[in-house]
């Protein structure tokens, strides 16, 4: 796992983005079913999904939703940026084993509130299997002295 970057408004700018690729194992697929709750055999029993119009298990709709979240949290903009709304478009199912590459970009800053507007879409090869927006808010960068680079005090 890769180190988590602290968020900064200052350093961002439209048009940015970062990507991140992820591999649905059956083993996610399984530990998610038993967070959430969600058991739909489309998930996790192969006979049941056979039969279905997919003809295989898919993994959660959401786990690809998650991979974005994780994202905003960690890497771009990074900790400490506060997850406001988001609007999801599930496209295709997404297979176990299949590799999801999931691309922000920003599309909005709003400097008084520190509010980041983001396109987000996730893709297995060329094909789109998830689209939405996400909103944000993200911390200023911080002085040593415990201040926002703005003069104010947290």
């Amino acid at each position: 796992m890769s180190a988590v970057k602290q968020a900064c408004f200052e350093a961002l700018e439209v048009g940015q983005s970062y990507t991140a690729v992820n591999v649905v194992s059956r083993e996610d697929v399984v530990k998610f079913s038993e967070v959430t709750g969600d058991v739909n055999p489309l998930h996790l029993d192969e006979a049941y999904a056979r039969n279905s119009i997919f003809g295989e298990c898919i993994a959660h709709g959401m786990i690809s939703a998650c991979y974005i979240s994780a994202i905003f949290g960690t890497r771009f903009p990074g900790a400490g940026s506060i997850f406001l709304s988001q609007s999801l478009k599930f496209i295709a199912p997404v297979t176990i084993g299949a590799t999801v590459q999931s691309t922000v970009t920003i599309t909005g800053l709003n400097k008084k509130r520190n509010l980041v507007t983001l396109d987000c879409v996730s893709k297995v090869g060329d094909k789109v299997v998830l689209g939405g927006e996400a909103r944000l808010m993200v911390p200023n960068r911080q002085t040593n002295d415990g201040q926002t680079n703005d003069g104010q005090t947290d």
